[in-house]
């Protein structure tokens, strides 16, 4: 089997099982996909903001053939209770503390959006736990508000009770209301979704609502993101960018064109500054590429895999096929 090739998805997989797991530092929801090839690595997704471990379904069962994947429910998201005070770091170390209980590590390291920041303040300050990275539009400081639409949210960030005003405008909507709005704003072409995706993301926002800390997990971890931008105009080596310049690993930058969450002109500068990287800019996707054309991101990722497994002399050498440069 060639590296390009990934399994053929004929018809969409329910969200993988999980459970809740005790760690050192607090109890985390994984969901794990099972390897379909003994010659499978280990590997955990992080997902992005207002996300869960759902949003890695396709993509884990694509790859299943070179990965078991583990992924997570960060703090606040999915089945995973919230924190107090959430920053980069802090999940970042919690991502960590998993790939160390669980003993599967080093592993290949995939983050969307939010996951990509952790994710690369992971590999810097972790290495030795990281084969490979992949980041999926990562959530990278930029100091242009233009490139990305939510940015003129950032004021109301310092809004008083502004997590009880969000929870009121929240429980205005109903859960079929909520997944319309996302997928209008993170699809390339909202008509692609799969029916079932659609279900299962409209059950999920639906128990969502429910819970007492839905609001104010995802104001937290917005507030905790947005400290990690500003730190990046300041000295200090707790800055993504200068982290990014730090990471060893083999990477991967994947990018939508029509991202309209983080302009896509942000592609170029992460694959820049990391030393050992490849970057994938994909046409007709948007901010989740994963979920959109999970097939050609498995095939990437595959690729970088095999690469890895090669220079770690890992089990019979394999080709490498190239990249579709018109996907």
């Amino acid at each position: 089997m060639e590296a390009s090739e990934v399994r053929t998805l004929t018809r969409p997989h329910p969200p993988w099982p999980g459970i809740e797991h005790e760690l050192s530092r607090r109890r985390l929801f994984i969901r794990h996909t099972p390897a379909t090839s003994p010659d499978a690595e280990p590997a955990v997704f992080v997902h992005g903001l207002g996300g869960s471990a759902q949003n890695w379904t396709d993509l884990a069962d694509t790859l299943s053939d070179h990965v078991a994947a583990d992924a997570v429910d960060l703090p606040g998201f999915g089945h995973s209770a919230p924190m107090r005070r959430v920053t980069i770091p802090s999940l970042a170390q919690d991502v960590a503390a998993w790939i160390i209980e669980s003993g599967r590590g080093p592993v290949h390291l995939a983050g969307h959006s939010l996951g990509g920041a952790v994710s690369v303040y992971l590999a810097a300050t972790r290495p030795h736990l990281i084969r490979t990275i992949t980041l999926i539009a990562p959530a990278m400081p930029f100091g242009n508000p233009r490139r990305s639409h939510q940015a003129k949210f950032v004021p109301m960030l310092m809004l008083p009770n502004l997590s009880r005003l969000a929870d009121r405008a929240m429980r205005s909507r109903t859960p079929q209301q909520v997944v319309d709005e996302i997928i209008l704003g993170t699809w390339a072409d909202p008509e692609r979704i799969h029916p079932q995706r659609r279900r299962e993301a409209i059950a999920e926002a639906r128990r969502r609502l429910a819970v007492p800390w839905n609001s104010s997990a995802y104001i937290s971890t917005y507030r905790g993101l947005m400290a990690s931008f500003l730190q990046a105009f300041v000295p200090g080596s707790h800055s993504l960018w200068r982290l990014a310049r730090r990471i060893e690993a083999p990477t991967l930058v994947v990018w939508g064109k029509q991202d309209r969450v983080i302009d896509v002109r942000s592609a170029p500068e992460t694959g820049a500054v990391i030393r050992d990287s490849r970057l994938l800019i994909l046409n007709r996707a948007g901010h989740v590429p994963m979920m959109e054309l999970p097939t050609a991101v498995a095939r990437a990722m595959a690729a970088l895999i095999e690469e890895s497994r090669r220079s770690r002399g890992a089990g019979p050498p394999r080709t490498v096929a190239g990249l579709n440069s018109r996907l």
